[in-house]
């Protein structure tokens, strides 16, 4: 594929540099939760330095919580070993111009030890390269795209968070899905970001309003797997840093209300070969006589249904996730795949050349370079076992008692991937321990506070 519009090579940024276009270059890698963290640099300093020697930070930066206190009990980072440093090695191939920010580019980093510069196998962006690996020594390169929701504000979020996020103004008032007059309302915060992320190498498919009262979609356009990821978390810091210049605010928790829909993230994924799709084929699968497919597709398919439970925390990370699966909502409650059909979990998209498979399990809350190590993981387990998926499902998932049901918490999901040797033996012990214990803090933390609900519940009345 070529280059995007913004993508930089380092000519092209000592050039910007010089004319006085650009002037700071920010180094960011993702932390657990998928947020950016690193440092802002002179671009001359970077230019000077960083782009060929790269750059550190401290480890404790895969060890924090949502409130970036340092968690006891990780073996890789702690306070007995002092807090060290991790060395960044930019990857200069996401060298890109951050065009909602004033003379800005930013550059994508690799974890790696100090020492000998080998990849630290629990940071995120390392997890989904290692599945990369194995997808190309079978002889194929995956391609996937991300469709992301999110709620809009009319609050900054200062003002948000001193309203304790309680009596919120949404951006509308009315469930505005694919409601022109009411994307309308919002088209000049939206409008900026589709511009800003389409200079800045993110290609752009469309936005448009959602179910939820204020919830909007954007959607990426397809590309290799490890770029869509990088895409993924830029478009995410692009619409938060808009939002704060607007005075406005947006949402990727999944669940931000009981009584609204809530926020997924749709990952599309297919395997390509010597330039053509690996999953078209002329089988037909037995019972169905709409869908043809090669027997990678359906192989990939089987591994999904088969190993997704035990991957899960990868595809719903936070407590707040599974709150999200609720049935007649959108999101989906059991495993099973269909054509076209947004009841189901994993959904059958296209054909020929454009056949797919989207997986509707992910909440916006994710962090994609895990999700697509996960998914890529599965798919590929199923590829190399020749697993035989279920048959294609027809009707209402979410009343189809015999379909497998998600997990339905963090800690169910978080004990089927400790349990799960499939994981162990892709991710490595090193990647269960750290993430295991990710994910139990989280649940820890949750389980300790009392909640408004429980107020309301039990303050007077029991």
């Amino acid at each position: 594929m070529s280059a995007e519009p913004g993508m930089l090579t380092v000519e092209q940024l000592k050039e910007l540099v010089t004319q006085g276009e650009i002037d700071t270059v920010a180094v960011v890698l993702t932390d657990l939760y998928g947020r950016f963290v690193g440092k802002r640099f002179d671009a001359r300093f970077f230019l000077d330095s960083v782009a060929e020697a790269g750059t550190h930070a401290c480890n404790y930066l895969l060890t924090v919580d949502m409130e970036m206190q340092p968690v006891a009990g990780y073996r890789f980072a702690n306070w007995q070993k002092g807090y060290g440093d991790f060395h960044l090695h930019v990857d200069l191939s996401t060298l890109r111009r951050a065009h909602w920010l004033d003379r800005t580019a930013l550059v994508i980093a690799n974890v790696e030890t100090t020492d000998s510069h080998r990849p630290v196998s629990i940071a995120p962006r390392n997890i989904l390269r290692r599945q990369l690996d194995q997808a190309r020594k079978l002889g194929f390169r995956p391609l996937g795209a991300s469709e992301l929701e999110y709620y809009v504000f009319c609050h900054s979020y200062r003002d948000a968070a001193q309203r304790g996020y309680r009596d919120l103004a949404a951006a509308g008032w009315y469930i505005e899905d694919y409601h022109i007059l009411q994307g309308t309302r919002t088209e000049s915060f939206h409008a900026q970001a589709r511009r800003a992320l389409a200079a800045s190498g993110v290609a752009v498919e469309s936005t448009k309003g959602e179910w939820g009262l204020g919830q909007h979609e954007l959607n990426l356009r397809y590309c290799d797997v490890l770029e869509m990821a990088d895409r993924h978390v830029i478009m995410k810091q692009c619409l938060k840093e808009i939002a704060e210049a607007h005075g406005l605010s947006v949402t990727f928790m999944a669940k931000f209300a009981a009584d609204q829909a809530g926020s997924s993230c749709h990952v599309h994924l297919s395997l390509w070969r010597d330039g053509q799709n690996a999953f078209a084929g002329s089988e037909r699968l037995k019972g169905n006589a709409s869908l043809q497919c090669s027997d990678t597709f359906r192989h990939f398919a089987a591994g999904w249904i088969r190993r997704i439970p035990e991957l899960m925390v990868f595809l719903a990370p936070t407590v707040n996730s599974y709150k999200r699966f609720q049935s007649g909502s959108w999101a989906p409650t059991r495993l099973a795949w269909a054509i076209d059909n947004r009841t189901a979990g994993i959904r059958v998209v296209g054909h020929g050349s454009s056949l797919r498979l989207e997986c509707r399990i992910p909440g916006a809350d994710c962090n994609p370079y895990l999700v697509y190590a996960a998914l890529l993981a599965a798919g590929l387990d199923g590829i190399r076992s020749t697993s035989e998926p279920p048959e294609l499902f027809a009707g209402d998932v979410y009343s189809e008692s015999d379909a497998p049901c998600l997990p339905t918490s963090l800690a169910e999901a978080t004990d089927l991937f400790e349990q799960s040797e499939f994981a162990r033996d892709v991710f490595g012990e090193e990647v269960i321990e750290h993430y295991g214990h990710f994910f139990r803090t989280e649940q820890r933390a949750y389980d300790a506070c009392v909640t408004d609900w429980e107020r309301q519940r039990y303050f007077e009345r029991i």
